[in-house]
């Protein structure tokens, strides 16, 4: 475990590197005493930072929650982190690649809570209960470290490795639609390149939300009414590049498109 001091001086490299577009060498590898609880704490440091900057925290994301991810990530636990308003990203608007470092896309059935979450022992059946909305995503996500050589504790303390999200204009209660059996198909510039269902994220994506609420309770963090929950990827991650046109088509909940620039 580090120190107070160490953690603080870790945020502020992350800080420095998303700033400046600067990727720095994995954390994990210069410091093997950096633990879990180290990680979440330098991620917190930066969100209060961010909040400070004059950011606004809209939701939660969960990450690594499918084996395929997992498995491209080289980790084998899932990580959290925050969603922020000023990181919405519109359909229509083109994202400009330049403001990253090694972008990527990931497809995921996002939810819209109506009311707040428990945090331990809360359940699929909890998440259910307190969703308004299950829609369309796609996330944006980036690093801050070189190469995407990363382990759970340089990913969690880089916020997840969040970088943008957006959703789609459809909305479906979550009675109305089956969660653990939604086809997601992900094409860039007309061609199929990723194709998966909602049941790779932990079986069902609402379990994903339950271990969400879960995790940051320990760290003083509430899902609560009115956020947005990214619950991890059905599919592999996409890498990104100029000119890039995405499409993300979910059976029975609709679709969302995101431009590169």
């Amino acid at each position: 475990m580090l120190s107070s001091e160490m953690r603080t001086q870790l945020a502020d490299r992350l800080d420095t590197a998303e700033k400046g577009r600067v990727a720095i060498d994995p954390l994990s590898a210069q410091y093997p005493d950096l633990d879990v609880v180290d990680a979440y704490e330098i991620q917190l440091i930066n969100i209060r930072r961010r909040v400070a900057e004059g950011a606004r925290v809209v939701g939660h994301k969960v990450g690594l929650t499918a084996a395929a991810m997992r498995e491209m990530m080289g980790v084998d636990e899932p990580d959290y982190g925050h969603l922020f308003d000023d990181r919405e990203l519109r359909e229509g608007e083109p994202v400009d690649t330049s403001r990253f470092l090694l972008p990527r896309v990931e497809v995921e059935v996002a939810f819209i809570l109506g009311s707040d979450l428990p945090g331990a022992g809360c359940t699929v059946d909890d998440v259910i209960a307190a969703t308004e909305f299950v829609v369309p995503s796609i996330e944006l996500i980036d690093t801050r470290i070189k190469e995407w050589k990363i382990g759970i504790c340089d990913t969690i303390a880089d916020n997840a490795s969040y970088a943008g999200h957006a959703i789609g204009a459809q909305r479906v209660r979550p009675g109305d639609i089956d969660l653990t059996a939604i086809e997601a198909t992900l094409l860039r510039n007309d061609e199929v390149v990723a194709e998966g269902r909602s049941d790779a994220v932990l079986g069902n994506p609402a379990a994903g939300v339950a271990w969400l609420a879960q995790e940051v309770e320990g760290f003083g963090v509430q899902v609560k009414a009115g956020d947005i929950v990214l619950p991890g990827s059905c599919t592999r991650a996409i890498d990104v590049s100029a000119g890039d046109r995405f499409h993300a088509e979910f059976s029975g909940l609709g679709s969302v498109s995101l431009q590169f620039k």
